[in-house]
C-alpha cells in the first residue's frame, strides 16, 4: 500500500498544476484589468492556459479524429472504428472505411506500449487507410484494468500479437513500430514454427531495440546503469483509489513523461516559452502546430509494472532477443524458423532513442530466410519520431513500405499437408 500515496500524490501534483493555470488564465482575464493595460494580465492569462491544457491532456485519452477517407472514386467514405478482438489489456480495432471496395492490403499496425496511447500513430493510419484495409493494436492504461485480470508481460504482449495475426489470416502484412519490434519478430518466429500456415505474408519492423547494445543510445546507457532494484524501489507504484485499477503495481505514465521530457528539456522549454508568448500576443490557435503536437505528446498512460520489467530486463539488459534465447509460455523461440515471411527494416540516421543497427540486427537472427526476402531503409536526417509519422515517412518510407508489401504480396507460401512435408500454395 505505500506506493499508492506516491501515486496520488503525483495526481495531486498534476490536478493541482492544471488548477493553478486555470485560476490564473480565469483572474487575468476579467475584463476589469483593461481599465489597467499591463502586459503582465495577457502573460499571466496566457501561462494559465496553456498550463491549464498541458496538465488536462495528461490524463485524457486522445481522440482517433480520423473520419473520412477519399477513395478512387474521389468521394469522402466515413471511417467507422470497431473493435474485432476485445482483450482485458488492449484490443484488436480495424478502420473500416464504409462505401469503397475491400483492398487487397490488409494492414496490421502494433502500437507501442511505452507509455503513449496507440493514437500516436494516428497520423500513420490516416496515412495508410487510403491504400489498404488497417486494423491496429490498442493497449488499454494500465490504472483502468481491475487487479483481478491478473499480469501482463512482454510474454503475454507477443501471445496477444499471435492472437491478432492468427485473427487477421495469413495475408495479413504486419506493421511493428519501436518497442513492438522485437516482440512482433518473435510472434512471427514462434508461428512459423508452430502455426506456419498463420504466419503474416510480410513484417515491416521500424526502429525498434531488437539488440540495444548494436548502438548505444541515453535509453541503453540509462537500461545499463540503473539495476533492477533501483527501479523496482524508484519507478514502480501502485494505482490509487481514484481508478478501476486500484492497488495494481505500474510504471505511472506520468514519470514516463517526465523522463521523455528530460531527454529535450531544452527543446521543450523554449516550446513553452515560444506558445506562452504568441498566446499573449493573441496568435494562439485551438489546432496550431504546438496544440497538435502537445495534446497527443502529454496524453500518457500507465504500463503493468511486469512488462516495463520484463522489457527493461529480458530486451535490454539480458538481450535475449538479440542472443536468440526468448522463451514465450515456456517455449525457446527459434528466429531461424522463419523462412518464408518478407522482413523489410527502417531506421532512421538521427534517432536518438532507437539508433541505426539496433532494429538492423533482426536480419542476422532470421539465418532461414533467404536474403532475397531481406530488405532494409535508412533514412537520412530522420529522427525516431519521423520514421513512423513524420515528413520522412509521408514522402519516402510510406510509399518504400507499400512497394515492398507489394512485390511479397502474391507470393505462394509453402504449407504443411497432413503428412508434415511442405508442399507449395496455390493461390
Amino acid at each position: 500500500m505505500r506506493y499508492m500515496f506516491t501515486y496520488d500524490m503525483m495526481e495531486t501534483i498534476r490536478n493541482t498544476n492544471e488548477w493553478m493555470g486555470a485560476s490564473a488564465r480565469a483572474f487575468a482575464s476579467y475584463p476589469v484589468w483593461g481599465l489597467a493595460p499591463h502586459p503582465m494580465f495577457k502573460v499571466m492569462s496566457a501561462w494559465g492556459r496553456v498550463t491549464e491544457r498541458s496538465f488536462a491532456r495528461m490524463v485524457i485519452k486522445p481522440d482517433w479524429g480520423i473520419r473520412t477517407v477519399v477513395a478512387e472514386d474521389g468521394r469522402d467514405h466515413l471511417v467507422e472504428r470497431h473493435t474485432e478482438v476485445a482483450r482485458p489489456f488492449g484490443d484488436l480495432v480495424r478502420f473500416k472505411v464504409l462505401g469503397r471496395p475491400e483492398k487487397q492490403r490488409r494492414i496490421l499496425l502494433c502500437a507501442p506500449m511505452s507509455g503513449h496511447h496507440a493514437t500516436l500513430l494516428r497520423s500513420t493510419v490516416a496515412s495508410l487507410l487510403p491504400d489498404a484495409e488497417v486494423w491496429i493494436t490498442d493497449w488499454h492504461n494500465a490504472r483502468d484494468i481491475p487487479v483481478s485480470a491478473g499480469k501482463f508481460d512482454i510474454e503475454d504482449y507477443t501471445l496477444y500479437l499471435m492472437d491478432f495475426i492468427r485473427h487477421l489470416g495469413p495475408d495479413t502484412h504486419v506493421i511493428a513500430v519501436c518497442q513492438p519490434v522485437p516482440l512482433a519478430l518473435a510472434a512471427t518466429a514462434y508461428l512459423a514454427e508452430l502455426e506456419p500456415d498463420a504466419q503474416p505474408r510480410t513484417l515491416t519492423l521500424i526502429g525498434g531495440p531488437v539488440d540495444p547494445d548494436a548502438a548505444p543510445t541515453e535509453v541503453t546507457d540509462f537500461g545499463r546503469r540503473v539495476t533492477m532494484g533501483q527501479l523496482e524501489h524508484l519507478a514502480l507504484q501502485r494505482v490509487g483509489f481514484k481508478y478501476a485499477g486500484a492497488g495494481r503495481m505500474v510504471y505511472p505514465g506520468l514519470a514516463q513523461l517526465s523522463s521523455f521530457i528530460s531527454m529535450n528539456a531544452e527543446r521543450h522549454t523554449q516550446a513553452f516559452a515560444d506558445k506562452i508568448i504568441a498566446e499573449s500576443k493573441g496568435e494562439g490557435r485551438e489546432r496550431d502546430q504546438h496544440n497538435r503536437f502537445y495534446d497527443e505528446y502529454l496524453s500518457v498512460m500507465d504500463m503493468p509494472a511486469e512488462f516495463y520489467m520484463s522489457t527493461v530486463y529480458r530486451i535490454f539488459k539480458n538481450r535475449e532477443i538479440a542472443r536468440n534465447d526468448f522463451k514465450v509460455a515456456g517455449h525457446k523461440v527459434d528466429f531461424g524458423a522463419v523462412t518464408d515471411v518478407a522482413v523489410k527494416i527502417v531506421e532512421g540516421a538521427n534517432d536518438d532513442i532507437s539508433a541505426p543497427g539496433q532494429c538492423l540486427a533482426a536480419l542476422d537472427l532470421l539465418t532461414g530466410l533467404p536474403d532475397s526476402k531481406k530488405a532494409q531503409h535508412v533514412e537520412p536526417g530522420a529522427g525516431h519520431y519521423g520514421i513512423f509519422a513524420g515528413k520522412s515517412w509521408r514522402n519516402n518510407i510510406r510509399p518504400l513500405v507499400l512497394d515492398f508489401i507489394d512485390e511479397n504480396g502474391d507470393t505462394p507460401r509453402p504449407r504443411k499437408d497432413s503428412g508434415g512435408l511442405r508442399l507449395a500454395s496455390s493461390n
